[in-house]
């Protein structure tokens, strides 16, 4: 089976010399919502796509499109777009 695309480490040292977990504050709310998100079983919720499929390109892993989600949803973001 297949797993799910894998995103960067937030420990990864990037093109600068910070480590991105440093750039977020400790107060911030994007703390919050990972900690929430993490503690959820995503796959007795309905989450159809949480196990990867075998075939084809690997889906990005439904938790951190929930992330994704959850923050868009704090700060009014209604399209990509914006």
């Amino acid at each position: 089976m297949m797993a799910h695309v894998t995103g960067q480490s937030r420990y990864q040292t990037t093109l600068f010399p910070e480590v991105l977990d440093e750039v977020v504050g400790r107060d911030d709310p994007v703390r919050v919502i990972d900690a929430f998100v993490d503690t959820l079983a995503l796959a007795e919720l309905g989450f159809s796509k949480a196990a990867a499929e075998e075939l084809g390109r690997p889906p990005y892993a439904p938790g951190d499109l929930l992330k994704l989600y959850i923050y868009g949803y704090l700060h009014r973001v209604r399209a990509s777009r914006r």
